[in-house]
């Protein structure tokens, strides 16, 4: 089974392919001043028009004469920098320290407006670390894991948010109240031409075991292709799983650790975006394939309680069971753990090792052999 992510884990995956996949293909398709690794307004220079920006660091320390709108990995606007109209942006983090004219709309997992900025406008922030100490003349709605209010904090409308820990110092002023709420929406910056949202998301509700049936005939329907594609492979995961299982789920917990902090560790070169991003995406695959082999690996070991071997059972009845621990209790723990032995049985037969007993999962499936080379 895909392992389920929280509404704020998925939407900082999605924000931060958005971020590197447009750093990694759209700025290589792009032409001009607006695309490129690094992208600087200079201090006494002025851009006139709307700025459309891709690059890893956007860089406003003169005048943008129109609005700007930027995908980037840092955005910075000097105390030196003006926007007369309006700022959009999706970036690892923005740093606003001089004057916008007009509404300004940012996700980002930091954002920062310090003392010195201005905005003659609305402010809307998504984003892991929102701080506000400068003056927005308008209405400020802030979605963010902490948001910070510092004493030069000026607010002429209302601040509405939506945090899991916020401190607002008491010294800011906020004309229009203060007000915590459960969800806040924020309509977010458009990337490439396409809009997305923050927040809330109202549409029609689809029933849980709809949704569970959909992933049990996807999850089978790529269980059959692993299978029939490498059998041999499948053999020696399954008797890793099954054999070694406290040597799997090790294994397994190992990776599913180390993994994502090495990502992130290549993520932080600018050199090492692209790589990153696709190994983020190639382990967010293997994650699947290795939660289809553990399906396989559970229901082999149901099925040999009753000496019973099939591979095409033993998928079934996998997939099955965990498709109806999505309604248990504390389920979600045991699809965690059987993804742990999947990946690292994964993992080991990767390295060529094999269960004590052998490669075979049981008698031989129709249309294999004992021999069948190892893919």
């Amino acid at each position: 089974m895909i392992p389920m992510f929280t509404t704020k884990q998925l939407g900082a995956v999605l924000l931060a392919i958005l971020v590197v996949g447009s750093l990694a293909g759209v700025a290589a398709a792009q032409q001009g001043p607006s695309a490129g690794g690094t992208i600087v307004v200079d201090e006494g220079e002025t851009y006139t028009g709307d700025l459309e920006s891709v690059g890893g660091t956007v860089v406003i320390a003169g005048t943008v004469d129109g609005n700007v709108e930027t995908t980037a990995g840092t955005v910075l606007v000097t105390e030196t920098g003006e926007i007369t109209g309006s700022l959009e942006g999706v970036a690892g983090s923005v740093t606003i320290e001089g004057a916008v004219g007009d509404d300004v709309s940012l996700a980002a997992g930091a954002i920062l407006v310090r003392d010195t900025a201005t905005i003659d406008g609305s402010l809307e922030a998504a984003g892991g670390d929102v701080r506000l100490d400068g003056t927005v003349t308008g209405d400020v709605t802030v979605g963010a894991e902490e948001l910070t209010v510092g004493p030069n904090a000026r607010v002429g409308g209302a601040l509405e948010y939506d945090a899991e820990s916020a401190t607002i110092d008491s010294a800011a002023v906020v004309d229009g109240g203060v007000t915590e709420v459960d969800a806040v929406t924020i309509e977010g910056p458009s990337i490439v031409g396409v809009p997305f949202e923050f927040g809330q998301f109202e549409g029609p509700v689809i029933p849980a075991w709809v949704v569970s049936g959909y992933w049990f005939l996807a999850n089978f329907v790529l269980g059959a292709i692993i299978v029939l594609a490498a059998p041999g492979f499948a053999r020696r995961v399954t008797g890793l799983g099954t054999k070694k299982a406290a040597r799997s789920g090790g294994v397994g917990l190992l990776t599913i650790v180390a993994v994502p902090i090495v990502l992130l560790v290549i993520l932080l070169t600018i050199i090492g975006i692209p790589l990153s991003l696709a190994g983020g995406a190639g382990f967010l695959l293997v994650l699947w394939v290795a939660g289809i082999y553990g399906a396989l690996v559970l229901g082999t070991w149901l099925l040999s309680l009753g000496d019973y071997d099939n591979r095409w059972a033993a998928l079934f009845v996998g997939l099955f069971i965990l498709a109806l621990l999505d309604f248990v209790p504390l389920g979600g723990i045991v699809e965690f753990v059987v993804l742990l032995v999947g990946l690292g049985a994964f993992a080991l037969a990767l390295r060529g090792e094999s269960g004590d007993e052998g490669d075979d999962m049981g008698a031989p499936d129709e249309g294999s052999q004992e021999d069948a080379p190892v893919v």
